[in-house]
């Protein structure tokens, strides 16, 4: 074989290419049997479709909603009129007689927002005995308390309701933290699919090239260019590929079994990741994304809500801690009629009252302690508002820094990627012309396979960052149109 032959061999190595956009291998369309004829290709968008429609993590999460916005309800039903309707029949049976009686009895009750009570009760009741004849009386009663002291006043009457909208809107923040969160995740774990597909793509390739060179050292060696024994270090060297191949195969099936968990699918089902990996640099102010996420950050919007929750707990507590002083005014009226072997008749009376009712506590200090922890709470609510700002403020300049950084590194380890190439292509040059050796050609092969998956490692993580700077800032859903529908 002359030296043409060996530098066409050498040149003919395949070679992965080197774009800014990565586009996975698409499957066979070949009418061949093959495994990948079975194989669902997934986008990124199906995938957090999927997420939204199956994530265990999501599901439970609107579960919820449904017994914190029916907490809502009822608290926003205390300003609502309450009906109480109590009820019997009873028969009873004795040595001096037997009798039927029925009751009926129903309540109704109204509380406002300063505090005043207002009830209204009406009952009737019958008698029948076999010896005592009948008896019928009904009565209404009416009620109005008005407190002074504990339980008076707008704000402390109406404290539990504000109380309970707070929380619903805290309870919305959670879900949309939640939803987020879980969204970020299917994206880093589909990601780190495609990162697996993408290695085991780079070492079969590499594996293809050792193959090629073992040919080319094999016709050196027949044609007397190379002695017998170095062709141990390119069989080596295949040895090695073929043991990557088999850990990113490994890399691959626990990848694809990641992102079937999160999408709650079968886990038998066979996926593949075909979302090109693009890269566009992104240019962020600090002070821009630092306020956008003081307005859109759930934790950080929840930590803001949890000062005003402490503010009406105390109002609460220090309401619970008065005396009970209240003014009480009623009238009821009774009309009854009744009918035995005796006699028979009716009479109609009624009544009224007003007045004031008291209930003082002495020498009970567990009546402050409400009140105490609630101040106290107050305090410290102001602390971790301080400290939420300037963990908030901390951690969107880590998320801004590293997206540069990110991107910087994928630049670098494009230009290594051209160079590699370039390297091993001047190399396999130098072979052909008997200026080089085997061992060099191996050496500059792994080289490229590192610089690949450099390339490949420095995409992802440029990626990754953009998806944590979206859930740094709160803007994930907002990213991917995303609308919760919980109202």
């Amino acid at each position: 074989m002359n030296k043409g032959l060996l530098f066409l061999a050498l040149l003919s190595l395949p070679c992965a290419a080197a774009d800014i956009v990565i586009n996975p291998s698409a499957p066979s369309s070949s009418r061949s049997v093959s495994l990948n004829a079975q194989v669902t290709s997934v986008t990124l968008g199906d995938a957090v479709y999927l997420g939204l429609r199956n994530n265990p993590a999501i599901r439970s999460a609107y579960l919820q909603r449904v017994a914190q916005k029916f907490d809502l309800r009822v608290a926003e039903d205390t300003f609502n009129p309450k009906l109480t309707l109590n009820s019997y029949y009873r028969g009873t049976r004795g040595s001096a007689d037997n009798a039927r009686n029925a009751n009926l009895a129903p309540t109704t009750s109204l509380l406002g927002e300063y505090g005043t009570r207002l009830s209204m009760g009406w009952t009737q009741q019958l008698n029948t005995a076999d010896r005592a004849g009948r008896y019928r009386s009904d009565g209404l009663d009416l009620a109005i308390i008005q407190p002074l002291m504990r339980g008076a006043g707008w704000d402390a009457t109406t404290a539990p309701l504000r109380l309970s909208r707070l929380a619903e809107q805290a309870n919305r923040l959670n879900l949309k933290a939640t939803v987020a969160q879980t969204i970020s995740q299917i994206i880093a774990t589909y990601r780190e699919l495609l990162r697996a597909q993408e290695q085991l793509s780079i070492v079969q390739d590499a594996l293809k090239r050792s193959g090629t060179l073992l040919e080319v050292n094999k016709a050196l060696i027949a044609a007397g260019r190379m002695a017998e024994f170095e062709i141990v270090q390119t069989e080596a060297d295949i040895a090695t590929q073929q043991l990557g191949v088999e850990e990113a195969q490994n890399q691959l099936d626990s990848s694809r079994l990641a992102l079937l968990r999160l999408l709650a699918l079968d886990l038998a089902t066979p996926i593949r990741a075909t979302e090109a990996l693009e890269a566009k640099p992104m240019q962020i102010d600090k002070r821009q994304a630092f306020n956008l996420a003081q307005n859109q950050q759930p934790e950080y919007l929840a930590a803001l809500l949890g000062s005003q929750q402490a503010d009406l707990n105390l109002v609460i507590a220090k309401d619970s801690g008065r005396w009970q002083v209240d003014l009480v005014a009623g009238a009821n009226q009774l009309r009854d009629t009744y009918n035995n072997d005796n006699d028979s008749g009716n009479n109609r009376t009624w009544n009224s009252y007003a007045g004031v009712q008291v209930q003082i506590p002495i020498g009970d200090i567990s009546t402050r302690q409400a009140e105490v922890r609630a101040r106290v709470n107050v305090q410290d609510q102001e602390i971790r508002i301080t400290d939420a700002r300037q963990e908030l403020e901390r951690n969107v300049n880590d998320v801004v820094r590293d997206l540069g950084t990110r991107w910087r590194q994928y630049e670098i380890s494009q230009r290594a990627v051209e160079l590699s190439r370039r390297k091993i292509d001047i190399e396999r040059e130098k072979l052909s012309a008997g200026r080089s050796t085997n061992f060099q050609v191996l050496s500059f092969e792994s080289d490229l396979r590192n610089a690949e998956n450099a390339q490949l490692n420095a995409l992802i993580a440029y990626l990754n960052a953009q998806t944590q700077l979206d859930l740094t800032l709160g803007m994930t859903l907002e990213s991917w149109e995303i609308a919760l529908n919980d109202y």
